[in-house]
């Protein structure tokens, strides 16, 4: 297939141009710096900074990843401003491009988050819970009802919300592997909110099911079936570095620090796939102790 990606650069969008590239489809790609992305991806990838500039293409599929990093910076209101418009602009000018296709696009497999639920305390989630209204909610459901306009032009679209997604070379977990490894880990506020995550590998072979599988849209959790919480994964984390989890870092000090970003890490969900396993979609590391065996090696 030709499949058109936007974040085809990032964490999960290099993996998934490798996976894709591999398996024989021809890969489309958006990004502000083409150059700098060929660096990253498959040659012969088809590398261009605007969607609109693939009109001659006729995409047949297409994977929405592009967006600003929701944790780069504090919540000012002009950060919420562009954490808003770089998603909703890149949404809404893919299903501008299928508006002005003959034959559009098969199916859009578009991005979302955890963050879609917000707080949910200890709170079982699957793809029917409430959300609280909250910044986190309100971006995604936008992101996704951004998505969803193209629907009217009888597309098929599947939106990913997805947890932290783990592997060795980038995410959040890079970020952490320095304190854990020097010792100075441990778990945020009481420890008590829930972090449900992915191995990276899982979250693309789950875009890859959502491609083939023409039965299915609407959200989908992407997330392990075992999640944990922040006190479970940072105990696990220590344990694969044989380190200690000693310094927990109390909520007042985040939130002085980070402001209403610090929600992101002192509130979760007890986020459940339930759909994808109902699907039959089956997980090569449902549990966070294999995630981490494979990613660092011990």
């Amino acid at each position: 297939m030709r499949i058109l990606i936007t974040g085809g650069s990032g964490f999960v969008g290099r993996l998934l141009c490798q996976r894709l590239h591999r398996d024989g489809h021809r890969l489309l790609v958006v990004s502000r710096t083409p150059d700098k992305a060929r660096q990253h991806l498959p040659a012969g990838s088809d590398i261009r900074a605007r969607v609109l500039d693939f009109s001659d293409e006729s995409p047949e599929a297409i994977v929405n990843l592009a967006g600003e990093p929701i944790a780069g910076k504090r919540w000012g209101k002009a950060q919420k401003t562009r954490l808003v418009e770089s998603r909703l602009t890149m949404t809404s000018e893919l299903v501008t491009l299928c508006q002005r296709m003959p034959t559009p696009p098969g199916v859009v497999i578009s991005g979302s988050a955890m963050g879609y639920y917000g707080d949910q305390g200890q709170n079982e989630v699957d793809e029917q819970t409430p959300p609280n209204d909250e910044f986190a909610h309100r971006l995604c459901a936008q992101w996704e009802a951004a998505a969803r306009e193209a629907e009217h032009s009888g597309m098929r679209v599947a939106l990913i919300r997805t947890g932290l997604v783990l592997d060795a070379d980038g995410g959040a977990l890079q970020k952490m592997l320095p304190p854990f490894k020097l010792g100075l880990g441990g778990r945020i506020g009481d420890g008590r909110q829930f972090m449900p995550w992915i191995h990276r590998e899982d979250l693309v072979r789950i875009i890859e099911f959502l491609l083939e599988r023409e039965s299915l849209d609407g959200p989908f959790n992407a997330s392990a079936p075992q999640p944990v919480t922040n006190a479970e994964f940072s105990r696990a984390l220590a344990q694969h570095l044989n380190r200690p989890a000693m310094l927990p870092m109390p909520a007042p000090v985040l939130k002085l620090a980070l402001g209403e970003m610090s929600r992101l890490l002192l509130t979760g969900a007890d986020m459940r796939p339930r759909r994808l396993e109902g699907a039959g979609f089956t997980f090569n590391y449902p549990t966070l102790d294999e995630a981490l065996t494979v990613i660092l090696g011990r």
